[in-house]
């Protein structure tokens, strides 16, 4: 139970954010990721939290990446990465982030493969920004809410503590942890931008205790590059837009409101990701995709989160 003047001085300071929010300031620093990359991914575990834990190798990789606005309005701006593969021009539609304004819910990760949609609290939103990450199928991974900071000159975002399932990266490989509790950082660089993701793997068991397994630190460097030929992303997104919006409009319907989504697919979810990206496929080939094929997808693999108690 919070006491009344800690009450007051948590309202006060929500006033005093409310004050000094400029959400037009915001909304083109995040209007600032979009553009032509080359990323570094980067993930250290740091400090060991089980006994008798090893630490896991360190793990690199890159990419070559272009972000696309797909909405952009005075409350609400939407994000999509792409990747491409110098080689064969190969396109891989990748993740997803939408950001809102003072939003007044947003979906958690609650449980494997089940994501709730919660309220937030008027404090917690008023001036904050809620960015909401999404898997390559557009299925929901995270969402994280904070403030933008300029007091350093370089714009950056902080989130609040937030649960996230397991990355393609780790699923794959563990089963000894399944989620992260994670803050997520955003910053502004003159090459670029940042995501710094400070994460601790995390046990849940059924009758609700948790054992943290060890702390990670993230690092994905995005610097800006006129030396790959993003043509082909361009090209695929151009074609297959309006279908992805289809899509996008049906995970909208189990996260625009309580209770939130339940994926029936295994972890990976590739029963989804294959169907849906054949269907984006032959579109951008030219070839119509009804949207009973789309319908069929979401019929036999999503459904409504159970309701909470």
């Amino acid at each position: 139970m919070k006491s009344p003047l800690l009450l007051l001085l948590l309202a006060a300071t929500g006033l005093a954010h409310a004050q000094d929010a400029d959400p037009q300031r915001d909304r083109t620093s995040i209007l600032a990721m979009q553009g032509e990359y080359m990323v570094d991914f980067a993930f250290d575990e740091t400090v060991l939290l089980k006994p008798g834990y090893e630490r896991a190798p360190a793990m690199r990789s890159g990419a070559n990446e272009v972000v696309i606005v797909v909405e952009d309005s005075p409350r609400k701006v939407v994000l999509q990465h792409l990747l491409v593969d110098t080689k064969s021009g190969h396109v891989t539609k990748h993740w997803r982030q939408d950001w809102s304004y003072e939003a007044p819910q947003r979906f958690e990760f609650s449980a494997d493969q089940t994501w709730q949609v919660r309220p937030l609290a008027a404090a917690a939103t008023r001036g904050a920004w809620t960015q909401c990450v999404y898997e390559v199928s557009d299925a929901p991974r995270y969402c994280g809410t904070g403030r933008w900071d300029y007091a350093d000159g370089h714009p950056t975002w902080t989130s609040d503590l937030s649960w996230r399932p397991l990355p393609r990266r780790e699923y794959t490989k563990r089963s000894d942890y399944n989620a992260l509790a994670v803050i997520n950082r955003h910053t502004l660089t003159p090459a670029g931008w940042t995501h710094e993701q400070f994460n601790t793997k995390v046990l849940r068991k059924p009758d609700g205790s948790q054992q943290p397994i060890a702390r990670e630190f993230g690092f994905n460097d995005y610097v800006k590059t006129g030396e790959v030929d993003f043509t082909p992303a361009y090209a695929y997104w151009k074609a297959t837009q309006d279908y992805w919006a289809k899509v996008r409009a049906h995970w909208d319907a189990f996260l625009g409101q309580p209770p939130g989504v339940h994926l029936k697919t295994k972890l990976d979810g590739m029963a989804m990701i294959v169907p849906l990206f054949e269907q984006a496929d032959a579109v951008q080939q030219g070839k119509p995709v009804a949207d009973a094929r789309i319908d069929a997808v979401f019929a036999q693999w999503v459904e409504p989160a159970p309701a909470e108690r």
